[in-house]
């Protein structure tokens, strides 16, 4: 059997004496560090300020007035459009716009965009369906707006027709902070 040391008996005595008018605190649940945004909220929130930095509603393009919905920028080449047109690309990403407001539509436009590129996709399919017509005629003047849409034209039957377009994005140097 360990015998006690008498010395070490009285220090937890004298520790015991000290401390007998000691009240215990209360726990503070209070974080009092802000909170760390989580990327996704980050994103979002980035996604929504490039979609009012690109996109402008009183931009009014000049689409061609008869023919299919087509666009390619300039120093591109016109062939990609035809490429387009004739199904050599086809959609690995699809976003479908029914029932958004013009402001949720712009906020997915650029998500659609920033994911292509993040995952490397160079096309995309944007249905935007036909309805009022409203974001039928806004889709297309985004696109032509954003530094990153090579080209797009209306989609096939198979990938929505009238009512969708087929968007081809330069895909080249991305950067992981946007």
């Amino acid at each position: 059997m360990k015998k006690s040391n008498p010395n070490q008996d009285d220090d937890f005595a004298l520790f015991r004496d000290s401390m007998a008018d000691v009240k215990p605190l209360s726990q503070d649940r209070i974080n009092h560090r802000p909170p760390v945004p989580t990327p996704d909220k980050t994103r979002a929130k980035q996604q929504r300020k490039l979609a009012d930095h690109y996109f402008s509603d009183s931009f009014q393009p000049a689409f061609p007035s008869h023919g299919p919905m087509r666009y390619v920028r300039d120093g591109a080449s016109a062939y990609e459009v035809k490429r387009l047109r004739r199904g050599d690309y086809s959609p690995e990403l699809l976003l479908d716009l029914h029932g958004l407001t013009q402001a949720e539509a712009r906020h997915e436009l650029i998500a659609l965009l920033d994911a292509c590129k993040r995952q490397q996709i160079p096309c995309a399919s944007v249905m935007h369906g036909l309805g009022t017509g409203i974001l039928k005629e806004r889709v297309p003047a985004w696109l032509c707006q954003h530094p990153d849409v090579v080209a797009f034209h209306q989609a096939p039957l198979e990938w929505g027709g009238n009512g969708a377009l087929l968007v081809l994005v330069d895909i080249g140097q991305f950067d992981p902070e946007l």
